[in-house]
């Protein structure tokens, strides 16, 4: 395996792993309170974005794992990219600018996954891996800082005093 498939290994999983932690939440019902705008999101709306997000979780990483129906990852890829910019779509209608940046991130880091294993299934033109591998290595490292970032960020005023 050579460095290529490594670093989109990684980063597979990398996104995986967020968002199987982002969508079992909505599903269950539970921790959601800590993302700002789920109280203005009908539940069932919730639990559709929260399995959405744990199929384009799977969807990454399984088909490759077992070698069955690897079309999907590129799918899962560009599913995450559709969800993270319908969010940001959200983030920036509420002027929260951080978040909003988070969620471009993931679909940058989304959409980069789906071409990077789209070229596996078409015949057609494809990104070179050099820059694959680089966008890869700049978006991991920035959508770490940025959560660490939003971590330490306290909350809105506002919402603070709505909650209590």
């Amino acid at each position: 395996m050579g460095m290529f498939d490594v670093t989109v290994w990684v980063a597979e999983w990398f996104l995986a792993l967020f968002f199987l932690g982002a969508g079992v939440p909505k599903i269950a019902g539970r921790g959601i309170e800590r993302w700002v705008g789920f109280d203005q999101v009908p539940r069932v709306m919730t639990i559709g974005i929260g399995v959405s997000e744990v199929a384009a979780a799977v969807g990454l990483v399984v088909p490759l794992l077992v070698g069955t129906a690897e079309w999907a990852t590129p799918l899962a890829g560009l599913g995450i990219a559709v969800i993270s910019l319908m969010a940001t779509g959200f983030h920036i209608r509420n002027r929260e600018w951080l978040p909003a940046l988070e969620t471009a991130l993931w679909a940058a880091l989304g959409g980069t996954i789906a071409a990077a294993r789209w070229s596996r299934f078409s015949g057609g033109p494809s990104i070179s891996r050099d820059a694959l591998v680089g966008l890869l290595m700049v978006l991991v490292p920035a959508l770490i800082v940025n959560l660490v970032v939003l971590a330490n960020t306290t909350a809105r005023p506002d919402l603070v005093a709505e909650r209590g």
